[in-house]
């Protein structure tokens, strides 16, 4: 079992990940998994401090279709914190008292097996309520489906069939492959991937995915390696050669054509 102190170190990374991509996926987040139909969003980046010091993991203020304007707090959690009622409460009363706006709290479970964390403290003379949700009920292909390799990368944590894990991983890497300009911001976002996966236990898979997306890529890159030379596209190149030799067109040329070798066209 993981201590405390590896748990708290865990939770850092997954904070430190997100806050990095909120920006690219803050639009998904928003739609997909809190279900908010907003207009505006302008992230707030100040800490909240008065007797203490907290530290958002997500602050903005939006304003939604009918015209209202709130604060959106959201806090990312890997584990169930059975004291995170007190904490939620701890940060409304604090944004409420700076920014003198309503709030609405979310908590995203991004952990493994079912979020189970209290969310309301209901005593005679107080009454308090957060939302909480998880990545792991959201359709993956949602994510899946975005252009922001940030956004792509969440379908990792949302509602996925086993077999299609997989698939899922290859689509992801080979965007990061194709789409991302600089080595350097490559390695940065399989790195998050790899810290992502680590979260459905799905490291071995991942490991398995970038073999099999390395040799694509080998073979794509490869001046010998033609794309078209599936089983398809080799009978159409096959059918126009025959099309060509049958009214004297140089064997050399079909071949040039086509794609095909010199002796495949004599062999027709």
């Amino acid at each position: 079992m993981a201590n405390r102190n590896d748990n708290h170190l865990q939770g850092n990374i997954y904070d430190k990940l997100f806050k990095e991509n909120i920006q690219q996926n803050l639009s998904g987040i928003v739609k997909h998994v809190l279900s908010l139909d907003v207009i505006t969003i302008e992230v707030l980046n100040e800490d909240v401090q008065y007797t203490k010091k907290r530290k958002t993991d997500l602050l903005t203020k939006v304003i939604d279709k009918n015209g209202n304007t709130y604060l959106l707090h959201v806090e990312y959690q890997t584990n169930n914190y059975r004291n995170m009622h007190y904490r939620m409460a701890d940060y409304s009363i604090m944004l409420q008292r700076k920014y003198k706006l309503p709030v609405k709290q979310f908590v995203i479970y991004i952990g493994p097996g079912k979020a189970n964390m209290p969310t309301v403290i209901d005593t005679k003379d107080h009454k308090f309520r957060y939302t909480m949700t998880s990545l792991s009920a959201v359709d993956y292909r949602l994510f899946l489906k975005s252009d922001a390799i940030e956004e792509k990368m969440l379908a990792v944590l949302g509602n996925i069939d086993p077999q299609d894990s997989v698939f899922v991983l290859e689509e992801i890497v080979k965007a990061i492959k194709y789409n991302v300009a600089s080595g350097l911001s490559t390695d940065r976002y399989l790195q998050q991937l790899h810290v992502l996966v680590k979260l459905r236990n799905l490291g071995d898979k991942l490991e398995e995915v970038m073999i099999n997306v390395a040799d694509f890529f080998k073979e794509e890159e490869d001046p010998l390696f033609r794309r078209g030379h599936k089983k398809g596209k080799i009978e159409e190149q096959i059918e126009i050669a025959r099309n060509f030799k049958s009214i004297g067109v140089a064997t050399t040329d079909i071949a040039k054509g086509t794609g095909l070798s010199v002796m495949e066209v004599e062999a027709l």
